[in-house]
């Protein structure tokens, strides 16, 4: 009967570390899904025109898990010439939902603010998954 408890003991003790090591193992696999990147190059013409476009895009690419990367801060040229205009890079988790975004009817009524009030390049990346 100890013999019968004791391996008893042991399978559940087996099966409790077993499913701890699924959970983890599963939570540090990588994305399938890489992710994506917002980017616009602006050359602003009409600085008050375009401060509605700075207060209000932010509101419209959150409900897609978006975020700012890069705000306009300063770049530094460690090669070559440095762009000259102002950066933003958005990051998305995937292509999908950067696209979903941009044609959203909220982005898509707030992005004739910046194409009036600003010179722009914008396009999307794709990232690497998680490694």
């Amino acid at each position: 009967m100890k013999n019968v408890k004791v391996l008893a003991f042991a399978m559940v003790g087996l099966a409790f570390f077993g499913a701890g090591s699924c959970r983890v193992i599963a939570s540090e696999a990588p994305s399938a899904t890489p992710p994506a990147y917002y980017v616009a190059e602006f050359e602003v013409t009409d600085p008050e025109g375009m401060k509605p476009y700075s207060a209000k895009v932010e509101a419209t690419f959150k409900p897609y898990g978006g975020h700012f990367i890069v705000r306009g801060g300063k770049t530094i040229s460690l090669e070559g010439e440095a762009p000259k205009r102002r950066t933003v890079v958005i990051e998305f988790a995937s292509v999908e939902k950067a696209q979903a975004w941009y044609n959203s009817a909220e982005y898509t009524e707030l992005r004739k603010v910046r194409q009036r009030s600003a010179k722009t390049d914008v396009y999307l990346i794709e990232g690497v998954s998680a490694q």
